[in-house]
């Protein structure tokens, strides 16, 4: 009678330590395909998340040649041309006979040939965006406004701090996004004067596009889903936001407008 009991005892640990067991090792198979699955799911978050980035690197790309190919026809027409234009109707005037005219027109014929040489290396310069890269971002900014300049625009460039080298691809968007301010207040702002200031940090890089336009609609201002109404500060809005920076702007109906980025240098 007692050796039944003692069996049955035995059984019953037996039959409870392997229940025990097979809970056990279902919770940690359990817990693995969680975790296997939050793994794979993150990769593919993390993938499209890559996939993304590559594809804002590439339209950028593709806006900046768009918006450079546009430059480059009006600077042609404008400037290039007309200044090629001027020389050869100086050099169609030369007369041989007057010797000090001769050497006052062939010498401002140089430098009108020169000025459109000067012009057009400016020109091949902003057209590539791997340029942007080994210039650094000041200097392609730089280079943007002295376009503006030509076409009549007051224009200022202002840094502090020690520039500090980004990320190609962060440089890039950042550009982009200056580029695309400066392309709405030539539509927009019947602006006269434009000031970009470049303000770096031990952390951080503040920079500020301000123009003393008629400032922007106050509807197209609005956050509607923690984005802009408006398309173009959208974007902008979207693509500070993908290099880790923020995006804001304020303005006033009448006097001007300013639009704000900051992008912490840490994270770069």
């Amino acid at each position: 009678m007692y050796r039944e009991e003692s069996a049955e005892s035995l059984r019953q640990i037996i039959i409870g330590g392997t229940l025990a067991f097979l809970v056990l090792a279902g919770f940690v198979i359990f817990f693995l395909v969680m975790y296997l699955n939050r793994k794979r799911k993150h990769y593919i978050e993390k993938e499209k998340m890559r996939s993304a980035y590559q594809e804002e690197l590439l339209r950028t790309q593709l806006e900046i040649q768009e918006q450079t190919l546009k430059t480059i026809s009006e600077e042609i027409h404008d400037n290039i041309g007309q200044a090629l234009s001027l020389a050869k109707l100086k050099l169609n005037t030369l007369k041989y006979d007057q010797p000090d005219l001769l050497v006052e027109k062939i010498n401002d014929s140089r430098e009108l040939v020169s000025k459109a040489i000067r012009d057009l290396r400016d020109l091949s310069r902003s057209l590539n965006t791997d340029s942007i890269a080994s210039m650094g971002l000041v200097r392609a900014i730089e280079l943007e406004l002295e376009l503006f300049r030509k076409s009549g625009f007051e224009t200022t460039l202002y840094t502090e701090g020690e520039i500090r080298k980004m990320e190609p691809q962060q440089e890039l968007i950042l550009f982009r996004i200056v580029q695309e301010s400066l392309n709405n207040i030539i539509k927009h702002a019947e602006a006269r004067t434009i000031r970009v200031t470049a303000l770096y940090t031990a952390t951080e890089l503040d920079v500020q596009v301000e123009d003393d336009g008629k400032g922007a609609d106050p509807e197209q201002l609005d956050m509607e889903g923690n984005s802009f109404k408006s398309l173009g500060l959208r974007n902008m809005y979207n693509r500070a936001r993908m290099i880790g920076g923020t995006f804001t702007i304020h303005s006033v109906p009448g006097n001007g407008t300013i639009i704000k980025l900051n992008i912490p240098i840490n994270k770069i």
